[in-house]
């Protein structure tokens, strides 16, 4: 098995004739805003396999979708966008269950997205965007505040899953709304490729329900001690821990974001240092570095 790394949470997996592409995101860095995964990778994809809907994640399913028709494997969120777009070849998974594609199998993992706070020109502009619990009935909808004075406010029924706060002007206006697009379908992933095992958590804070999966690689977020949207360091050794891989490879830090360079910082060197006192493996994979299983 080849593994290759293109940054975030980018990876091509192959195996004799299978060929997956793992959240094919886009490259955020405000000078690039390209494909992460090469296009060039793109020839003979048979799967797509995606944890979530955030740019970074998914802003090139849909094209590398439409160019090789690879069976896409995702959350149930992202299965109505996908069908605006005409894709066909939809396997949808929730936690818990499974899948079974062009001898791939993959199990749904619970992971959460955590919230990713941005501040743009000094506090000029803030965001915050985060997951909530999913409960049924409950009431959202958008508010619209002028200082203390609310402007707008519209609520109906709907199932909440997402809340994101706008303020401007160093929060003169604000802008409260549910259900916008951050975080949509989050879901882990274990893949199942032959006799090998894989599983790739995405963007996801500490969750119960890891142990016992033993898989042969696990790929895993570290960037999250200053933007706390995934676990840091320490959670994702803790991780590790229960878990038990043969292998495991860190990822989605030190990225840039938007004009600001390395926005999710992380230590690799003792990461890698303390899982290998486990004595587990683990690599630090730079851009296009391959590995093999």
């Amino acid at each position: 098995m080849k593994i290759r790394h293109y940054l975030y949470n980018a990876f091509i997996i192959e195996e004799n004739n299978t060929k997956i592409a793992l959240d094919p995101g886009r490259d955020l860095w405000l000078l690039k805003l390209n494909s992460l995964i090469p296009k060039s990778e793109w020839e003979g994809v048979t799967h797509l396999c995606i944890t979530h809907g955030d740019p970074d994640h998914f802003d090139y399913a849909i094209p590398l979708a439409k160019k090789t028709e690879a069976a896409v494997v995702c959350g149930e969120g992202l299965e109505e966008e996908l069908l605006a777009e005409d894709i066909e070849n939809i396997h949808t998974i929730a936690v818990g269950g499974v899948t079974h594609v062009k001898g791939v199998t993959v199990e749904g993992l619970k992971t959460k997205h955590g919230p990713l706070p941005v501040k743009f020109a000094a506090g000029l502009m803030d965001m915050k965007n985060m997951t909530v619990e999913v409960n049924q009935g409950n009431q959202g909808g958008e508010e619209i505040f002028l200082g203390p004075l609310k402007i707008f406010d519209r609520k109906r029924q709907m199932q909440v899953r997402t809340h994101g706060t706008v303020k401007l002007f160093f929060g003169l206006i604000r802008l409260e709304k549910d259900n916008i697009h951050f975080a949509c379908g989050s879901i882990g992933l274990k893949m199942t490729i032959g006799e090998r095992t894989i599983v790739n958590l995405g963007d996801t804070v500490l969750q119960e329900g890891l142990e016992d999966l033993q898989p042969d690689v696990l790929m895993i977020p570290i960037g999250g001690r200053e933007i706390p949207n995934t676990v840091d360091e320490r959670e994702a050794l803790n991780v590790v821990r229960l878990m038990q891989p043969k292998l495991v490879l860190p990822m989605h830090y030190n990225n840039d974001f938007l004009w600001k360079r390395n926005f999710n910082p992380a230590d690799d060197a003792m990461f890698k240092r303390e899982v290998e006192k486990m004595g587990i493996e683990c690599v630090i994979m730079k851009y296009g570095d391959e590995i093999h299983v």
